[in-house]
């Protein structure tokens, strides 16, 4: 953390945007809220927007990202929403629904992005001799992406 403070402020001083892509899964202590005061835009992957099926998809509560971006609207820091989609775990109509009404209580939204799910790196899994666990589940396809999108409202 030391060194990103020590980074985003010398690239302030020399006028070079800073960005953070993260899902905010990260408890705001203050060196965490002095990088966000350093920080342009931030790159917000909410993993689910429902806490118990946060808990099974990443092992996690959604509580702090969810924490985090009500810090960022606080703060005014500039915020992509980061939707992945994944069939079967991050398509529901109602979950999506949520979505939509939480991001609406925000006020430093400047895009939201759906990013359809793929296999790309399941490799990496092969590689390191782990299980991959979404094995059986289908890439999200242009259909998808654009009933998501509608849910939303931001086609």
């Amino acid at each position: 953390m030391k060194f990103l403070i020590e980074l985003f402020t010398k690239l302030k001083k020399e006028n070079i945007h800073t960005c953070i892509d993260t899902s905010g899964m990260v408890k705001l202590t203050d060196d965490i809220k002095k990088l966000l005061n350093l920080t342009d835009l931030v790159l917000l992957d909410i993993k689910h927007i429902n806490n118990e099926k946060c808990k099974n998809l990443v092992g996690f509560s959604n509580k702090l990202e969810l924490e985090f971006a009500h810090y960022l609207s606080d703060n005014n820091i500039p915020v992509w929403i980061r939707q992945v989609l994944v069939p079967g775990y991050t398509d529901d109509i109602n979950d999506l629904k949520e979505l939509k009404k939480f991001i609406s209580t925000l006020s430093n939204i400047k895009k939201i992005e759906v990013l359809p799910y793929h296999k790309l790196g399941a490799y990496k899994w092969d590689n390191l001799k782990l299980k991959y666990e979404l094995t059986d589940v289908r890439e999200a396809n242009d259909q998808d992406v654009i009933k998501a999108k509608e849910i939303l409202d931001i086609i």
